[in-house]
């Protein structure tokens, strides 16, 4: 089954590609990988996931934002690539977890990404990960991810 049949049988509509806030470019194709820039939980143009978790947002507030972080970063890659089908396999995702003091749940929150990928992707969709704290994220945002994506 290809990734788009894919997201229409979980009835995933992906959004808008967020449009970058500063000086850079969405996406960088290098040989057979693309790199994805930082993204967030964005819903038309606003941030929709603000503050830190632990003091303003519960671990599962923090998953859903992971959940719609990720359908914005896989907006991005479709507007790049024209299809997600052009996706070999997912490598490596970093993702960013803004923090109150002593929040330890990080890759709990990281998880929301991570598990829709899988459901999206199957084995293709099982990928390197980093889920690190942040004092601050750009906008105030709860989450930032970005994923580097092996394509053909």
């Amino acid at each position: 089954m290809s990734f788009e049949a894919r997201l229409a049988e979980l009835k995933i509509t992906l959004p808008p590609a967020p449009k970058p806030v500063a000086t850079y470019v969405p996406a960088v194709r290098a040989g057979d990988l693309l790199f994805l820039s930082g993204t967030g939980p964005f819903k038309d143009g606003k941030i929709v996931f603000a503050g830190k978790l632990g003091k303003d947002l519960t671990v599962e507030q923090g998953y859903e934002a992971a959940k719609l972080t990720l359908l914005n970063a896989l907006a991005i890659a479709k507007q790049e690539l024209g299809s997600l089908d052009r996706i070999r396999r997912v490598v490596r995702m970093s993702g960013h977890v803004a923090s109150a003091e002593g929040f330890t749940q990080q890759p709990a929150v990281i998880n929301g990404a991570s598990d829709l990928l899988v459901q999206i992707f199957g084995d293709a969709g099982r990928h390197a990960r980093l889920a690190l704290g942040a004092a601050e994220l750009p906008l105030n945002m709860a989450i930032e991810l970005e994923l580097i994506l092996q394509i053909h």
